[in-house]
C-alpha cells in the first residue's frame, strides 16, 4: 500500500483550502490502492489555515528541537507539525507503507525542497517535518514529481 498527500488525490486540505490534484494519484485513491494522508490536518490545523513555513533549519532540525515551524503572522505552530508528522507515521506502519508521496516544498511533507522560513517565496534543500520523521523510520518518501516520472511503483 502506499501513503500519499491528500491534496495530490484532489482533497481541499492545503493551507489556502485549495488542492495539488495529479490524475495518476487522485486515480490510485479512487481505486483504493493508496491511503490519504494530510499531515497538517491530522495534526489539528484548520483549512483554511495561515502559510506556516520552517524557521531556522528543516524538519529533521524541528524534530530534534533546534528549529519552529511558524504560520504568516508569526504563531508558533511547531507542536501541530509534529503532532501530524507522528499520525502520519501511525498510518504508513498501519498500512505497512512500500511507499509514501508527499507533496514537495510543504513544511510537513516536502521530501527534498522546503521554503526557507522568511515568507518570500525562496525555496532550499530540505526535508519537512512529517517527510524526515517517515524517513528517518525507515520508509521510502518521494515527492509528487518523483513519482509521476514513473520510476517508482505504486504497489
Amino acid at each position: 500500500m502506499i501513503i500519499v498527500s491528500s491534496c495530490l488525490a484532489g482533497v481541499e486540505c492545503r493551507y489556502d483550502g485549495s488542492h495539488n490534484v495529479l490524475d495518476k494519484i487522485q486515480k490510485l485513491a479512487r481505486e483504493n490502492k493508496a491511503v490519504l494522508v494530510c499531515p497538517e490536518v491530522l495534526g489539528g490545523c484548520p483549512t483554511p489555515r495561515e502559510p506556516a513555513e520552517i524557521v531556522g533549519g528543516t524538519g529533521e532540525d524541528v524534530l530534534a528541537g533546534n528549529a519552529k515551524v511558524i504560520d504568516w503572522s508569526g504563531k508558533d505552530v511547531t507542536g501541530l507539525f509534529v503532532a501530524g508528522a507522528y499520525n502520519a507515521l501511525e498510518t504508513a506502519r498501519k498500512h505497512n507503507a512500500s511507499l509514501i508521496v508527499l507533496k514537495e516544498n510543504s513544511p510537513s511533507c516536502g521530501s527534498g525542497m522546503i521554503y526557507d522560513g522568511r515568507f518570500v517565496g525562496n525555496k532550499i534543500p530540505g526535508e519537512g517535518v512529517t517527510a524526515a520523521l517517515l524517513r528517518r523510520e525507515g520508509f521510502k518518501v518521494i515527492s509528487e514529481k518523483e513519482f509521476a516520472s514513473g520510476e517508482f511503483d505504486a504497489q
